[in-house]
């Protein structure tokens, strides 16, 4: 799910705010209201989308210089939501209230995505559940390790970050994360971690995990099947569909069998 496809789920939830009509700029904020609500979320433009989020915080004034420069100095939607508060504040007009109003919605949209895809299959919904993860994890300037646990029907049970690290480096516990999956009766999982330079390259070490962790859970009847990394935007690297997870599968088998 695209940042705009989501804010329009949200966008309803805050656009009955109550402004005063003489004030500067309320026609123009009326007619984008109208046209979200006559048209839905891409009849705006995403400078638009972020002046009516900004309005939330400060409705009597107008919010569209901010927007425009946001626009300017971030790129993109996503990039203005993910930004530090401290990035934020450099914007002209830009105050603590408008600050809130972007990362209330931001922190909205992560609870919404992580509720959406619970109890849901994750083959069928590995879509919405990689939505949720690059919505979580995009944008964070450390490393930062979820897992994602499964049932025996392979539906979402839960999902929680595990460890968080510095800009590029990551300390994974194994067993943490084999003592998480026993406590939720997991049958099986997905891992996923962000790459703050905004790379989906695996590295080496990434690789190395993925088959260490594979190893350690088939010795606990936990399949894991997938390992996910978020870069910069809103795509993700997949090992399972690049082949790697089969490569791994099979390393780790023929390992167990010379160990048997």
């Amino acid at each position: 799910m695209a940042t705009t496809t989501l804010t329009s789920h949200l966008l309803p939830i805050m656009i009955n705010l109550q402004e005063d009509p003489s004030k500067p700029g309320e026609g123009h904020r009326q007619r984008l209201r109208d046209r979200f609500q006559a048209q839905g979320i891409d009849a705006l433009t995403d400078t638009e989308v972020i002046e009516l989020l900004l309005t939330f915080g400060t409705p009597r004034c107008d919010c569209r210089p901010a927007a425009e420069e946001a626009m300017q100095r971030f790129k993109s939607l996503p990039e203005v939501l993910d930004a530090h508060p401290s990035a934020l504040e450099k914007i002209r007009g830009m105050g603590p209230k408008n600050i809130f109003a972007l990362q209330f919605i931001q922190g909205v949209a992560r609870r919404y995505l992580r509720q959406r895809i619970q109890k849901k299959n994750y083959i069928t919904s590995s879509k919405d559940v990689a939505d949720y993860l690059i919505h979580a994890l995009r944008g964070l300037r450390r490393e930062v390790f979820m897992a994602v646990y499964l049932d025996a029907s392979h539906a979402v049970i839960d999902s929680e970050i595990l460890s968080e690290g510095t800009v590029n480096v990551n300390t994974v516990y194994p067993r943490e994360l084999l003592k998480a999956a026993l406590a939720r009766n997991a049958v099986a999982l997905v891992i996923a971690h962000n790459h703050p330079s905004g790379s989906l390259q695996p590295s080496a070490q990434d690789e190395q995990l993925t088959r260490t962790l594979h190893l350690l859970c088939s010795f606990m009847n936990i399949q894991l099947l997938d390992h996910l990394i978020i870069g910069a935007g809103e795509t993700v690297y997949s090992f399972a569909d690049q082949g790697q997870m089969a490569a791994v599968r099979s390393d780790c088998a023929a390992l167990c069998s010379r160990l048997a």
